[in-house]
């Protein structure tokens, strides 16, 4: 299984709930996957019943159409699991699939459409993590680890109430058992997973370090630095291999613990239902059932407590995405944008504006800078790094508003039109062009 990316736990579930308006426009799929869901978990929970009947009814009556009987309806019951569980699978992974890209795709169109002080102040990497990283981990917890965790928890619950019918002496015994063999494995599995996040990046060191030296392979090799970055990528690779055969060494001993923990009880039941059985206290059928029962209820207690940890790293996930979700661009259409004169006559006017960048208040980039341009004229502006030529640009074509004064597109102060309409009006021809894929 890919280790998933590591984020900080939420402080509460609430975020989750903002999942809702995405799972919404498809109940019908929810619905019939909740119903596979309680279809498999009720065919598992049958499973020791019918091996129970196989032992005690079909072997114990010694009779060969008996005996064949209780094995149908013992394969019936495992043929029902099977396509109920495959059909939950399929429809609670295609529900985590669809959600997350619809969740994706609106984040997206709210970020496409933020103005640049929103990119001044927020780093686009941590908004591409935000739609990768953390959509990643909606999806976990909106498909795949949604249904384990209600499975786990049917299994759990219907485990119990069956164990106890089936013998309480042994049923108290395992309640106690249960936590000291769960207990070390949760421990040690929290550790290995920190250990897997460390591996994670140790191999993203690598990553990076290969990517920053090949995008600058000229300049590597311009000053002859080849070796020193050899060396440099061996140490990154040696810390990567330290820390994977710490992790293997780790996950080795939870094998062992958990083996060892987990048939030293199965042994200590079955070694007190041996006894029962002897004494016709129970039949070999009923431990078989207690026993398969006892099984369930440790898979479900583990993995729930797996889940836990994953919702509220999901939570935290979503906590992010929801503020993209909510950011609001400061450059806004007016609530009645005037419109420019048609047809357009190209002409332009800066009166007394003055900018300071958000990233840089205390610097004005344009000082009461003015500027007319008539319809038909040329103009260039030609200046040092630094002089505003490209500010200046930046504000005609409204991706920031000016601290002062105002500029007019044939007549109309553009801060009380339409910023797209401004933008259609003005043809652009950066200097280096960027190329879009499959354009």
């Amino acid at each position: 299984m890919a280790v998933l990316p590591d984020r900080p736990k939420g402080r509460s579930l609430k975020p989750l709930r903002a999942l809702w308006p995405y799972l919404r426009p498809y109940q019908g799929t929810l619905v019939l996957a909740l119903g596979a869901l309680l279809i498999a978990s009720g065919a598992m929970l049958v499973l020791p019943l019918a091996f129970r009947d196989v032992i005690d009814q079909g072997m114990a009556a010694g009779d060969r159409e008996t005996l064949n009987l209780y094995f149908a309806a013992f394969l019936g019951a495992a043929a029902v699991f099977g396509i109920f569980a495959a059909l939950r699978f399929y429809l609670v992974t295609w529900l985590g699939e669809r959600v997350v890209a619809d969740l994706r795709s609106d984040i997206y169109r709210r970020v496409i459409r933020m103005d640049p002080t929103f990119f001044e102040v927020t780093r686009t990497g941590e908004v591409l993590s935000r739609l990768t990283t953390d959509t990643t981990l909606v999806q976990s917890i909106a498909g795949v680890n949604l249904s384990i965790t209600l499975r786990s928890a049917i299994q759990l619950a219907g485990s119990l109430i069956l164990l106890v019918a089936t013998s309480p002496s042994l049923a108290g015994m395992i309640l106690l058992l249960i936590p000291l063999v769960i207990v070390p494995l949760i421990v040690i599995g929290r550790r290995l997973r920190r250990l897997s996040r460390l591996s994670q990046d140790r191999i993203a060191d690598t990553s990076g370090l290969a990517g920053e030296t090949l995008n600058a392979i000229q300049t590597v090799q311009a000053f002859t630095l080849e070796a020193l970055h050899s060396r440099r990528y061996s140490r990154a690779v040696e810390d990567s291999f330290v820390t994977a055969v710490q992790r293997t060494r780790l996950r080795a001993l939870l094998t062992a613990v958990g083996t060892m923990m987990i048939f030293g009880a199965i042994t200590f039941v079955l070694w007190q239902g041996a006894h029962r059985v002897l004494a016709d206290e129970m039949t070999a059928g009923e431990l078989s059932q207690f026993l398969i029962y006892a099984v369930y209820v440790a898979i479900s207690a583990a993995s729930l407590s797996e889940m836990w940890g994953e919702v509220q790293r999901a939570a935290g996930a979503m906590e992010r995405l929801i503020e993209l979700r909510q950011a609001e661009p400061t450059i806004v259409a007016p609530p009645d944008p005037l419109p420019l004169p048609s047809p357009p006559r190209g002409q332009i006017r800066f009166e007394d504006v003055s900018f300071r960048y958000p990233s840089r208040p205390d610097t004005l980039a344009l000082d009461r800078f003015a500027l007319e341009i008539a319809p038909g004229e040329n103009v260039a502006l030609v200046g040092p790094s630094g002089a505003g030529k490209s500010t200046t640009f930046q504000l005609l074509l409204r991706f920031y508003d000016p601290a002062s004064g105002r500029i007019l597109v044939d007549g109309v102060d553009i801060a009380r039109a339409h910023p797209q309409d401004v933008r259609t009006r003005i043809g652009l021809v950066p200097q280096e062009t960027v190329l879009f894929g499959a354009t």
